[in-house]
């Protein structure tokens, strides 16, 4: 998990509605709502100042919570949530409940470890980095914190696939049709090997591809 547990407590809304969410910012706290594991959303007013900083103190939709709502504790991940474009404060929260045989889908960060260990970035190479997050379906309580590459050794023109990355027992990427580009060692415009404009070229096409899974999912 990306960060340890935490607990929020909450109170419950009886109404529901943009009328009783402004009502529930003008006390200076935030609307939410709780869902799934097939029971009724549970409308809640979160403390402003706790969510505001959970949210902007990194791993929030990566990491299970418990909301207690009037001494009832509810395991909980958030899913999501929408900021004031224009100040930044949150303006609403989505949870969902957590069981102990759910699953979920989630974006995990990639990290890049050695990168002073590889030799093509020693002759001018740069990291191309294709996807800075991959997302993967697994079990709410084991959300990796992260995945990790390892340059060490790498020349201009390697690339690296999600093959290629160790995860833990029941974490899979939900893009499961091909073996996708995480990055590659790019060289400078001056010298471009047979190989590394074939790991452009590859790399050009996963990105193209994220881009339109990104489009998809905002339909």
């Amino acid at each position: 998990m990306s960060h340890d547990a935490y607990e929020l407590k909450a109170e419950a809304r009886e109404q529901v509605g943009k009328g009783s969410a402004r009502a529930v910012r003008r006390d200076g706290k935030v609307p939410a709502v709780i869902y799934g594991e097939k029971q009724p959303p549970l409308a809640i007013a979160l403390s402003y100042k706790e969510i505001y900083y959970k949210i902007h103190g990194g791993g929030f939709l990566t990491t299970i919570a418990t909301i207690d709502v009037g001494g009832k504790k509810i395991q909980v991940l958030p899913k999501d949530y929408q900021l004031d474009p224009v100040k930044d404060f949150p303006m609403h929260v989505d949870f969902l409940r957590v069981g102990k045989n759910t699953e979920v889908n989630v974006n995990v960060p990639v990290h890049f470890i050695n990168e002073e260990k590889s030799p093509g970035i020693k002759r001018g190479g740069v990291l191309n980095i294709v996807r800075h997050e991959v997302e993967f379906h697994c079990p709410a309580n084991a959300i990796p914190e992260f995945i990790t590459i390892d340059v060490a050794g790498a020349e201009i023109g390697d690339s690296f696939h999600i093959s290629a990355v160790k995860l833990p027992e029941g974490v899979k990427p939900v893009i499961s049709d091909r073996d996708f580009t995480i990055a590659t060692i790019a060289g400078s415009s001056a010298m471009k090997p047979e190989a590394e404009e074939t790991a452009e070229a590859e790399a050009a096409e996963d990105e193209a591809s994220a881009e339109t899974e990104e489009e998809e999912e905002k339909e």
